[in-house]
């Protein structure tokens, strides 16, 4: 098997010595070479093609925002970016997953992490899952509403309140994008949402969303009734739960144990809601590495056989994890490409 080839972009020489040593220790992966802002970067890309870029957000000359977008449109490439946990890093490295970036690791002290070696596993595994995306050099399809709906759906609504959950991992923030601003904006049943993310991203994930989509959306705050017409995304580092609160839904959130090495875990919102009484339950998997979420719709299914679960497909997943181990407990009522999702939410919603 030929070894991946990656090229590591950083403006600190300390970093890209030891981003770089830290990948040659896994023999899956050669270092092709190092570039110390985003236009030698660029250069370098266009010289060595490398299977995988790592890419620093905060860099002088080119910014790793601006040599994302220029990678993009000249030679979409896998793209791993390298953030530093500021409110500003967190806000730009949200940005660069929207753009096209395929994953972000998080340095653990600032710009240069002197324990960078503390998360080593965590870099070699990124760079890996990345070297297996295959990204499009075309330009997404425009679907028209109601072109992704071939066949009835049959989803009947039982009860009076509905609640929509979705569970997303690498690639998430793209494919949340897309789902959310697809969504009416008059679009009622509240919507609660586990997106794979440290503590320090998920607000500015939400913030994003929120100024892109009609409905509103927020990251989720520990026993906050839960609103129509309203997205909650839990914070990194807090599993969610929903709870009944009375005749309400309200936000449970709790640092229990992580799950499959997560906090927030798919699993632990989807099992909240499958003991939800009297309500319209749809859940969601999309894009992700694991399988975490396949425990969550087995109990969905077992506590209440009228819920409904959508898969993302293959073709439309950057990485086809968590929805083909969901796909496989066979509690899967509809596979959708990612541009027919937030419509066939809406359809399903009406009916």
């Amino acid at each position: 098997m030929n070894p991946i080839r990656v090229l590591v972009i950083d403006d600190s020489a300390f970093m890209r010595k030891m981003i770089s040593d830290i990948l040659s220790s896994e023999n899956r992966i050669e270092i092709i070479g190092t570039a110390r802002n985003g236009e030698d970067g660029i250069k370098k890309i266009n010289e060595l093609a490398p299977d995988v870029v790592t890419l620093d957000v905060e860099m002088p000359k080119m910014d790793g925002i601006s040599a994302l977008q220029k990678i993009m449109e000249t030679n979409p490439l896998p793209v791993v970016m390298l953030s530093s946990v500021t409110m500003e890093g967190a806000r730009k490295t949200v940005q660069a997953i929207s753009t096209g970036a395929v994953d972000f690791i998080s340095k653990p002290s600032g710009a240069i992490s002197l324990d960078i070696a503390t998360i080593k596993e965590e870099i070699i595994s990124k760079v890996v899952t990345a070297s297996q995306v295959k990204l499009s050099k075309k330009k997404p399809e425009i679907t028209h509403v109601n072109s992704g709906i071939r066949e009835p759906v049959s989803y009947s609504q039982k009860h009076s309140r509905s609640i929509v959950a979705i569970g997303t991992s690498t690639g998430g923030p793209r494919a949340l994008q897309r789902v959310l601003t697809d969504l009416p904006d008059d679009f009622q049943t509240p919507i609660v949402i586990v997106q794979h993310m440290p503590a320090g991203f998920t607000k500015s994930l939400a913030d994003r969303l929120n100024t892109l989509s009609g409905i509103h959306i927020k990251e989720a705050e520990h026993g906050e009734i839960i609103q129509q017409n309203t997205a909650y995304i839990a914070p990194g580092n807090y599993h969610m739960r929903i709870r009944e609160a009375g005749t309400a839904l309200a936000v449970e959130l709790t640092q229990d144990s992580t799950l499959h090495g997560h906090r927030p875990a798919v699993d632990v919102l989807f099992n909240s809601v499958s003991h939800l009484n009297k309500i319209n339950k749809l859940a969601v998997i999309l894009t992700g590495m694991g399988s975490d979420g396949s425990d969550g719709i087995k109990h969905l299914k077992e506590k209440d056989p009228n819920a409904f679960v959508i898969a993302e497909s293959e073709e439309s997943s950057v990485v086809y994890g968590m929805p083909k181990a969901a796909v496989k407990t066979n509690c899967v009522n509809k596979i959708i490409h990612l541009h027919h999702v937030g419509e066939t939410i809406t359809y399903l919603d009406k009916n």
